[in-house]
């Protein structure tokens, strides 16, 4: 029976004892559970080799491989067991092998769109700097979203970016359609109706970009120090707090906030400066920079 505290003193810190099989409270000394069960291996390795020599499962599912990762495949050296190199004739039964698996692999047209789909999927997230698990779960969504046949009529490119614009903002990873047309190389308003489309479909709940996970950023590239980005934050978040931001695009309340803090604590920047770091234009800035200023009831002339 496992517990998340102890029931004599309510410490928290538990110790697992898989030896003797019981957990032990850290704080008091109190046996809780006995007994437990290790489900770990009854095996140990002492370094990485042996550890993957040892192991009975396979490679973790993955999403972004069109079959997940739990297929066969028939390598590439023409070698037998021992190292030795195979004849000419059984080297071209391997590559009608080879070719025909490869085949069969992707027999259906749901198997060649994902084939499609995914190493371009790969292509745009990497170029956006995005991590493994940002990847898989974009993989995972489109593959969503061509079980519900919402692709029909889309171009496959566009659907790709519009759903690695939604994991971006459902996992808080600031990265605006701008940046996502230029990596895939479609156009901004196809994106967004393809993400505006699959939004509605699939009744996915995507939270408002919050302006400030910009503020690093965008100060990195004006080369702002942390007083500088603390400001700009605290700025963004009362005017959050007034409803400012309302129908307001993000990039520019946090550009405008930036610009504000920056004159601030002496590290101005112009407007020019932020508007093209920030991928807005110039009015953009001036009207937020205006509507913080009155609303906020701040003290700067620039």
């Amino acid at each position: 029976m496992a517990e998340n505290k102890c029931p004599e003193c309510g410490g928290k810190k538990l110790i697992k004892d898989y030896e003797k099989g019981e957990i032990i409270c850290a704080s008091c000394g109190l046996i809780i559970s006995e007994n437990i069960v290790d489900f770990g291996p009854e095996w140990r390795a002492f370094d990485a080799e042996q550890k993957e020599k040892r192991a009975r499962g396979g490679a973790p599912v993955k999403f972004m491989r069109p079959n997940k990762g739990l297929v066969t495949e028939i390598d590439q050296y023409n070698r037998d067991i021992r190292g030795v190199r195979i004849s000419p004739k059984k080297q071209a039964q391997l590559y009608r092998m080879r070719k025909w698996h490869k085949r069969v692999s992707i027999a259906t047209s749901m198997e060649r769109n994902l084939a499609i789909a995914l190493a371009e999927l790969d292509r745009v997230a990497s170029s956006l700097g995005l991590p493994e698990n940002i990847k898989e779960s974009a993989a995972l969504l489109y593959r969503k979203v061509v079980k519900e046949e919402l692709i029909r009529g889309r171009l496959i490119e566009s659907v790709v970016s519009a759903v690695i614009y939604a994991i971006c903002r459902m996992h808080g990873i600031p990265r605006t359609l701008d940046e996502i047309a230029k990596a895939s190389g479609i156009e901004k308003k196809e994106i967004g109706r393809a993400y505006r489309f699959i939004k509605v479909e699939m009744n996915m709940d995507v939270p408002l970009t919050d302006p400030a996970e910009y503020v690093p950023k965008f100060a990195a590239a004006l080369k702002l120090g942390p007083p500088v980005q603390e400001e700009a934050v605290k700025l963004i978040k009362k005017s959050v707090k007034k409803g400012l931001i309302s129908g307001r695009g993000p990039t520019g309340v946090a550009a405008a906030a930036l610009y504000i803090a920056s004159a601030m604590h002496g590290e101005k920047r112009t407007q020019k400066e932020v508007a093209d770091v920030a991928g807005v234009t110039e009015v953009t800035i001036r009207n937020r920079y205006r509507e913080l200023k009155k609303e906020l009831g701040l003290k700067i002339n620039l």
